[in-house]
């Protein structure tokens, strides 16, 4: 068995390897980096380094260890925990298999169809570092089996599947989650950019993605159009722009009221989830609507981003694909169910 530190210690140094990547200097992941939207058109060059940027912040030794303390685990009876990964932005899964292997247990990791190949090369560059790693981490390429408990993220769909295969195991299944942000009217052009990062980073494939606005009733969309005006670039990514395309076609044809800004869609729409390129809005008259309106559908929301984040379940704009450690998927502690089945 590798001690807790050894195992702390390697994931600050496969940080220092994110780092390395992230700034462009060559290495293994990359080289990579640059190539990886060959195998996935969403996987872009720029969005690929901002995942391995943000992870290289969180991968050092006291944020790790200090994150840590907070749990208690067995290290004489580990458990080998299914991860089925998702694969709709870069490095989904990371979180997963950092909470599996730091808590002592293994790791036996599916890969999603959409992400075979950078995930691999983090796992592959993480053995490197620590070769004892090797017991705690196993890629599966064929049906899981052999495991005492689950961890899978998919859609709503996937989920039912995962309950009928898993549910008698120990398990954390995800289901569809989205963000929102509140605008309250207060908003500068400047807050609107940030809001922007919220929405486009990874073209909105996100579960912290933004695809829902709540507006005060009669709102006036012209600064917020000014202010993501800086994102035009996303229409150079051919999968977003046939998203967009598409969209606004067919809204052309059904004669459906939206706005359009030339790279984004907006609707009024009371749903939540909208494909890439569309975003929808909601208007609210007071105060006590609008926390109605989350209250009602909390259970599908990850993270709720405003201009001051006036409650402790709002976070700054800008800031919604920039998750702490202990910030997790659905809200769920990944750790503490970790400690739990350990016992």
């Amino acid at each position: 068995m590798i001690p807790t530190e050894q195992r702390v210690a390697s994931f600050s140094s496969l940080g220092q390897v994110f780092e390395i990547a992230a700034a462009g200097v060559e290495n293994s992941l990359g080289n990579l980096v640059e190539n990886v939207k060959s195998h996935n058109g969403w996987f872009t060059p720029e969005n690929v380094r901002f995942a391995l940027s943000q992870w290289a912040k969180l991968l050092k030794t006291d944020p790790l260890n200090a994150w840590l303390q907070a749990y208690q685990f067995s290290e004489n009876s580990p458990k080998t925990i299914g991860i089925i990964m998702a694969g709709n932005i870069p490095l989904v899964g990371f979180h997963d298999l950092l909470c599996v292997v730091l808590s002592g247990n293994k790791a036996l990791v599916k890969l999603s169809s959409k992400d075979t190949v950078l995930m691999k090369e983090v796992i592959q560059t993480l053995l490197k570092i620590e070769p004892g790693l090797a017991e705690y981490i196993k890629i599966e390429e064929a049906i899981l089996k052999d495991f005492d408990a689950i961890i899978a993220t998919g859609s709503d769909n996937s989920s039912r599947y995962f309950d009928y295969y898993f549910g008698k195991y120990p398990h954390i299944i995800r289901k569809n989650r989205t963000s929102v942000a509140i605008i309250r009217g207060n908003e500068t052009q400047e807050d609107f950019k940030q809001l922007g990062w919220d929405i486009f980073r990874y073209f909105g494939l996100g579960c912290r993605n933004v695809t829902k606005l709540f507006v005060p009733k009669d709102y006036d969309f012209s600064l917020f159009f000014e202010g993501i005006s800086i994102f035009r670039f996303v229409l150079e990514n051919n999968k977003y722009a046939n998203n967009y395309d598409y969209n606004k076609a067919i809204f052309l044809l059904n004669k459906t009221l939206h706005l359009d800004n030339g790279f984004l869609l907006i609707k009024e729409d009371s749903s939540l989830f909208t494909p890439a390129g569309l975003v929808h809005f909601e208007p609210y008259s007071s105060e006590e609507e609008l926390q109605q309106k989350l209250n009602e559908q909390a259970s599908a929301i990850q993270c709720i981003v405003s201009k001051n984040a006036e409650n402790n379940r709002e976070i700054p704009l800008g800031t919604s694909q920039m998750p702490g450690l202990n910030q997790y998927a659905d809200g769920i502690d990944t750790l503490s169910f970790l400690s739990q089945i350990a016992i």
